[in-house]
């Protein structure tokens, strides 16, 4: 519906409004559209601050930014996890600038040695005495904590005094996520860069299949070939028919592919089906080194020869096979039922800027948001995760700030070509000539939805 309804303030301009089909595009340029997201958004919704991989021993910290503030995540023991506003309450300077260890458990601020142990507790004010009369108590100068929830390895924090339900939250996606076992996910790879777009340009770019055809022409050659080439009159399914799209309360939402994916073993060939199968999973090995892995296009290729059993089906000797491997290993992956495996080779969208994307107990995940206040630039990261076996050692989290997007050296070919995208669009959607944008009902429906739940706090 048209949301331009009694309970949206009347002074919005029309360049704020979400539409029944469409969103206008102040939305992704307007700073003062940027400044009431701040405030009302991300100020007031529960949000992925970090990974536990981060911080996997007692007194390892990490720093989440967003807008102005700055939380200061600190691994306490090994089930306790606190978040902490990342100022000293002396005069203000951030105990942390990046990830790190506080040596022998204590927090020291650099400006003036005062000092608080991993609970928050101070425990030294250099010259006590010249402080509230000589009256300061450690409780006056404790470390104010943020609100957290520690959910399927990520570290979620909110800003509001008092936040709503997390439980409720991500009761929505809570049974996809448990799923694709995502908590027991860990680091292989993580890599930030800064785009020049609107976060919400760079997030929405992922909450569909509609784009691969055109984007990533090597994964979809048929389709390709028909957008790229000379004949207009084929008559073919394009891959992203076969995704099923749902939103869900909250902002949340999903797609997936079902059984009509390559991971399920459908490639359309001539020659061997498992060499097919196998060469169109190396292209995601060799485009992404994410969701799928070197180690499980192995599996496919060890079927190159072996009758497949007349109950049974390409795809299902390969996820066969991938259970067989990770049994060998002691290596966590999802339940074998089929609502969970549609999911390989889909996305969970948990509102308003984390996408999952599982695959036989690899996840590819990626976290946009705000570079301050500027709605032309994002912070734009990108995790590759997998279940680790029981002898083999979990790396600690360490991200690699990239600087240009477009590099080689820097990103391999699926992300390059999304990435070249996502700068064009904010400049188009900058021009006096695009005053909104049209989205599809079914397949760009998660788009929409995002909107829409971005106004049910803008206008709180």
């Amino acid at each position: 519906m048209n949301m331009q309804t009694d309970k949206q303030p009347h002074a919005w301009p029309d360049s704020w409004l979400t539409l029944e089909h469409g969103v206008r595009t102040g939305r992704y340029t307007d700073p003062r559209f940027a400044a009431l997201e701040h405030e009302k958004l991300w100020l007031n919704v529960w949000q992925s601050a970090a990974r536990l991989d981060e911080i996997p021993q007692p007194g390892d910290h990490t720093v989440y930014d967003i807008g102005n503030q700055s939380a200061l995540l600190v691994r306490v023991d090994a089930d306790t996890v606190k978040a902490y506003h990342n100022a000293c309450p002396h005069r203000g300077t951030a105990l942390a600038e990046c990830s790190g260890h506080f040596d022998r458990g204590r927090i020291i601020c650099p400006f003036h040695g005062w000092r608080w142990n991993l609970e928050g507790e101070n425990e030294f004010v250099l010259e006590r005495e010249n402080f509230r009369g000589g009256k300061l108590q450690n409780s006056d100068v404790a470390l104010r904590e943020i609100h957290l929830e520690i959910y399927a390895g990520f570290i979620f924090i909110n800003f509001a005094k008092n936040p709503p339900s997390f439980a409720e939250f991500i009761a929505p996606v809570r049974k996809l996520i448990d799923g694709q076992v995502i908590a027991d996910v860990h680091h292989i790879w993580w890599k930030s860069v800064k785009a020049p777009a609107n976060w919400k340009v760079a997030v929405e770019a992922f909450l569909e299949g509609y784009h691969v055809p055109a984007t990533h022409p090597q994964l979809e050659v048929p389709a390709a070939d028909f957008i790229y080439g000379d004949d207009v009159s084929g008559d073919f399914a394009f891959a992203h028919d076969n995704h099923g799209y749902e939103v869900f309360p909250h902002g949340h939402g999903r797609f997936f592919g079902g059984q009509s994916t390559p991971m399920a073993g459908k490639v359309q060939t001539q020659g061997d089906p498992v060499d097919a199968m196998a060469a169109r999973l190396n292209l995601l090995v060799e485009g992404m080194d994410a969701m799928i892995l070197k180690e499980d296009v192995d599996v496919v290729r060890s079927l190159k020869g072996k009758p497949i059993p007349e109950d049974s089906t390409l795809g299902g000797e390969y996820v066969k096979g991938l259970y067989s491997a990770a049994a060998k290993l002691q290596r966590p992956m999802p339940r074998p039922e089929r609502e969970v495996l549609d999911m390989w080779g889909g996305e969970i969208f948990v509102f308003p800027n984390l996408l999952i994307l599982p695959q036989a107990g690899n996840a590819m995940m990626y976290r946009v948001r705000p570079d301050g206040f500027d709605p032309n630039s994002c912070i734009f990261e990108i995790y590759s995760t997998k279940t680790y076996g029981v002898d083999q050692p979990i790396p600690r989290a360490v991200v690699q700030v990239m600087t240009d997007a477009s590099d080689p050296e820097q990103f391999l070919p699926i992300p390059r070509q999304d990435f070249s995208n996502i700068p064009r669009m904010q400049k188009g959607l900058a021009t006096i000539g695009c005053k909104q944008i049209w989205l599809a009902s079914y397949y760009e429906m998660m788009i929409l939805n995002l909107h829409q739940e971005m106004d049910r706090y803008l206008q709180a």
